[in-house]
């Protein structure tokens, strides 16, 4: 009687054990880049010590003498410092990436492109979001202890404050999200920093010197001028409504990233 040997037999690998490619993967992929660099932390913590040290400053300081402002724009005067803020972190997310040849490796392991920068515009978004909306509460209650029995004392529960503190958090995020698409644009971190303060903030205000009635009407669709409608209680003066501001921004912002997006197929990395 004779004995078989037995042979073990290797199977194919199947499409379970093939690498697959993923949204959530790449998203998890992205998440993990912008928490490990040192300039995410440092950044998003100066931009809320900004805004907190600022609306402690004019609750501290506040004698009566500027009634007629806002509260909730009173209080966060220190977004336009942590504005800046981000929109360098948001540059940094794309175009850092392309200063440290990152972006080969990320381009290899995604080869579809697309949807790396979506997702960093995704998770970056949500991020910039949550912090500087987490910051606004923070800051108004801070700034309202001081500014209690004022004649800027409020709560989170009168109506209207969430909703100023969540839109200002909004038009930050959205400007942040088109200085993310401008480094994708330039993928070079001070062109695309030139372009942002160039473009964004001192183009508007050279444009308000020509002597043409409808160039008013015009730069207030201009990102950082929409953004102005944002973040108050009251409708602000020579603004546009603030959901057509918030629509205006997430245009801006849409159309950059998809400019951004259809280069990155084209050109070679």
């Amino acid at each position: 009687m004779s004995t078989g040997t037995l042979t073990p037999t290797r199977t194919a690998p199947g499409p379970s054990s093939a690498y697959r490619l993923s949204t959530k993967g790449v998203l998890r992929s992205e998440w993990h880049k912008l928490w490990t660099l040192r300039s995410t932390w440092i950044i998003l913590l100066t931009a809320a010590a900004l805004v907190l040290a600022v609306g402690i400053t004019m609750g501290v300081t506040y004698d009566g003498d500027d009634a007629e402002i806002d509260t909730v724009v009173f209080t966060l005067f220190g977004t336009q410092l942590s504005q800046i803020c981000l929109a360098v972190l948001g540059i940094l997310v794309t175009a850092g990436e392309y200063s440290t040849g990152m972006i080969r490796a990320s381009l290899t392991a995604v080869p579809k492109r697309l949807p790396v920068l979506w997702s960093k515009a995704g998770i970056f978004a949500a991020v910039a979001f949550t912090m500087c909306f987490a910051t606004n509460v923070v800051t108004f209650l801070t700034a309202q202890i001081w500014l209690s029995g004022s004649d800027k004392e409020l709560s989170l529960t009168d109506s209207g404050v969430l909703g100023a503190l969540a839109s200002s958090a909004a038009a930050i995020t959205l400007l942040s999200l088109i200085a993310l698409g401008l480094g994708a644009l330039f993928r070079s971190v001070p062109g695309a920093i030139g372009a942002f303060v160039g473009a964004v903030l001192i183009l508007p205000e050279v444009l308000t010197m020509l002597p043409f009635a409808a160039v008013d009407t015009v730069i207030r669709h201009f990102p950082a001028q929409a953004a102005t409608s944002l973040g108050s209680l009251t409708r602000v003066e020579n603004t546009i409504a603030p959901a057509t501001a918030l629509f205006t921004l997430a245009l801006w912002a849409a159309v950059i990233i998809a400019a951004a997006s259809v280069l990155l197929k084209r050109r070679d990395v």
